[in-house]
């Protein structure tokens, strides 16, 4: 049996033995009955709740798991299939993820994409594709809230959203400092700590330094290489932030959050023709301690990011009022060698028909937002919530293309400026029907604008000077139900439709299209069950969904040319099944896991795209128009990119005690994803298999002293999964990062 074969084997036998858990835990010795798992609260409905009293799909991952995946020098890309669902990918870097829920996602690569996944931190909308990026640190919990959150949560969530809410401050001196050291050179240091002031100031500050030395030679005699066989996969990232927690009365509260971040490092590495024609694997050209650049200048990137938030809330009695203004800086700049080979070098980079190499010169980034709520307080039988949101955004590109053999001076230089206006009015009520009967529904009007302005101020052809605008208005709703069989056993249907406002795109540097897609709109139907079984020591939350999109807001990436244009389907569909939940299975061992198949499907018999300019084996129904002459694609009936069919993890945790308060651990986790396309057009070598990467980390702690000592490895087997490629000029491909390990320690106080 192939290794890939085997990992999926395996993951299929953890969901069954995580499903299977209720026969061994009766079987287990009466000592074992007194051992439950820890109750989960969230607050994916803007309030304090048991993960089971929420009526829709919603997983939680605590500091431990996130510990875990940053080991290495992780960044978010790692939360990609920690949950049921959730996809991230990158061709940017550690500074621009892309989220997808459900299937439901964007491809496009450019810093003022619309994205249908809304990041909130701490209560703030991070929409821009960069801001998405911040590091996580001093984390407290990440939720992901699977479907449509059109009512409660800022703008552009029909496919859901990623919550995050870091360590605030407290009312006792408490803290922790972290230390990691591994291969590469990867240094991870982390520090968190509480400092009470008096009875009414606390507060909490929190840093991390992320490093990596470089590890990949550029064989190619650039005039910018460093010349010490070591160029590229370094990364410095610093980030901190302060929270000032003042409580002056029993009523009133504010949280004022300072942060900031600081990253310089290596961005996407591409590597030219390591897909060979009529294959979707690796060839022998793929090294992945060597690429073959004559640009890029070492694929550098640089960003900085600033941000200050308040919150204040005032409690009335019967109801509370909440305030939120939060603001975000940022500028970035960087470079890559795009083809990811050299012109005129067969054996090494293959056939390269034109060089690409691609940078931001600048990007300037400010965004503002300001939300007010006033909640019910109380257990009455009916509560409620309303509220108004603003948000805007002013975003400033000025990139340049290089189309030659690493030369300084650019061909093409271009300069965008979008500005971007949302405002919304929202409410939401509950209603305690029964004892076991609970109602939800809740409402959300959205008005939004976004207007472009883009220059092409240099070019070896023409300038341009272009300007577009798009607007739309939508009612976005939800309806909920919630039956408490008993204490244990919840069951939850509901209906959402959820809207992603009008995007407009402009890769002018080699075209002179700007392309705009209207609004879509989502209707998301949903049904499941959330229990916590076996006197305590197991959960299991199951979830069946099914949506539809209307006029599907899609990116037709690279084809012929190094373009990225909108264009709107008339319809999507998507629909599944998700499971997840954990479990205490005795003698110090413990099971978590998750499983999703999502099926997702491009609905539209009139759709064309381009198709790659690389020689790849389109398997669509294609059409040749023009002169000179294109190759289109039909992708009606295709998935949406980057969309896995069938996704799983499994996390297998041991704890030995070895005194009163000492203990030894292991804990083991893999991940995997099966049958997903690179891009709208389906082919050969765009169409990837089963992928697999799984971690192990294990030590010792001293609860008592809160020391921890462990070692860790992080792609164990040293996978080289396809996460994505380029199709305009070769069969150009990238890959997941390589086996990293090594050793950490922690105090907690």
């Amino acid at each position: 049996m192939s290794p890939r074969l085997s990992a999926l084997a395996a993951s299929a036998s953890g969901l069954a033995l995580l499903i299977a858990a209720p026969a061994m835990a009766q079987t287990a010795a009466p000592a074992e009955q007194a051992v439950a798992i820890d109750e989960i609260v969230v607050t994916a409905q803007r309030r304090s709740e048991n993960i089971r009293e929420v009526p829709f799909a919603v997983t939680a991952m605590n500091t431990e798991a996130l510990n875990t995946l940053s080991s290495g020098g992780g960044d978010i890309l790692q939360l990609s299939g920690r949950v049921p669902s959730l996809q991230v990918e990158s061709s940017n870097g550690r500074y621009a993820p892309r989220f997808y829920i459900r299937g439901l996602g964007n491809v496009d690569f450019d810093f003022n994409a619309s994205q249908p996944v809304s990041v909130v931190l701490d209560d703030v909308v991070l929409e821009n594709v960069y801001l998405k990026g911040f590091p996580l640190f001093d984390v407290k919990q990440v939720e992901v809230l699977r479907g449509p959150q059109g009512t409660l949560f800022g703008r552009n969530t029909p496919a859901g959203v990623v919550k995050i809410d870091t360590v605030k401050p407290g009312d006792d001196f408490t803290g922790f400092g972290s230390l990691a050291y591994g291969n590469y050179g990867s240094t991870r240091a982390e520090v968190g700590v509480t400092l009470p002031a008096s009875d009414t100031l606390s507060v909490r500050v929190a840093g991390l330094w992320n490093h990596r030395d470089d590890w990949v030679n550029n064989a190619y005699d650039a005039p910018f290489a460093k010349k010490d066989g070591k160029d590229l996969g370094n990364f410095d990232d610093f980030a901190g932030r302060v929270h000032v927690a003042w409580t002056p009365t029993e009523r009133l509260s504010t949280l004022l959050t300072l942060q900031a971040r600081d990253y310089e490092g290596t961005g996407t590495m591409n590597r030219a023709n390591v897909l060979s024609k009529g294959s979707n694997e690796l060839n022998d050209r793929f090294d992945r301690d060597t690429v073959y650049y004559d640009g890029g200048r070492n694929n550098y990137q640089k960003q900085q990011t600033t941000s200050q938030s308040l919150q204040v809330a005032y409690d009335f009695g019967p109801a509370t009022l909440t305030g939120v203004v939060g603001s975000y800086q940022g500028s970035s700049a960087g470079n890559g060698d795009i083809d990811g080979g050299v012109l005129g070098d067969p054996v090494n980079s293959g056939t390269v028909p034109f060089p690409s190499e691609t940078g931001t010169l600048s990007s300037d980034l400010i965004q503002n937002t300001y939300e007010l709520r006033l909640s019910s307080n109380g257990d009455g039988p009916f509560g409620w919530q309303v509220g108004a949101f603003y948000w805007n955004e002013r975003f400033n590109l000025v990139s340049a293309t290089f189309n030659g053999f690493g030369g300084l001076t650019p061909t093409h230089v271009t300069d965008i400026v979008q500005k971007s206006d949302s405002w919304s009015i929202f409410g939401q009520g509950r209603y305690q029907v029964t004892e076991a009967l609970k109602l939800t529904a809740g409402v959300r009007y959205t008005d939004d604008s976004r207007d472009f302005h883009g220059q092409r101020t240099k070019s070896p052809a023409s300038l341009l000077d272009v300007t577009k605008s798009v607007g739309d208005e939508q009612v976005s709703w939800d309806v909920s139900a919630l039956y408490e069989v008993n204490d244990s056993f919840n069951l939850f249907a509901r209906v959402a439709d959820g809207y992603r406002g009008p995007s407009i795109q402009g890769r002018i540097a080699m075209s002179d299209v700007v392309t705009t897609a209207d609004s879509e709109t989502v209707m998301s139907y949903e049904t499941g069950f959330k229990a916590r079984l076996w006197n305590g020591r197991a959960r299991l939350n199951a979830t069946a969904y099914f949506y539809e999109v209307s006029d599907l807001q899609l990116t037709a990436i690279g084809g012929a040319g190094n373009f990225n244009q909108l264009i709107n389907a008339d319809k999507g569909e998507g629909y599944g099944i998700e499971i997840d939940g954990d479990v205490y299975l005795g003698a110090g061992f413990s099971l978590a896991g998750g499983f999703a198949w999502n099926h997702t499907e491009i609905k539209d018999a009139d759709l064309f795209v381009g198709t790659c300019g690389a020689p790849c084996t389109i398997t669509d129904p294609t059409v040749t128009v023009g002169t000179p002459s294109k190759v289109l694609a039909n992708i009606n009936g295709n998935p949406f990119p980057q969309a896995p069919e069938y996704t799983a993890n499994l996390t297998l945790n041991y704890v030995r005690p070895i005194g009163d308060d000492q203990e030894l651990f292991a804990s083991t986790d893999w991940v995997l994803r099966q049958d997903f396309n690179l891009f709208l057009y389906e082919a050969v070598e765009f169409r990837q298999d089963t992928q697999f990467e799984g971690g192990l980390r294990a030590g010792w702690r001293d609860l008592g002293r809160g020391l921890e000592a462990a070692a860790y490895v992080r792609n164990i087997t040293d996978e080289a999964n396809i996460l994505g490629a380029i199709d305009f000029n070769n069969l150009t491909a990238f890959v997941n990062e390589p086996r990293m390990y090594g050793v950490e320690l922690s105090k907690r106080f």
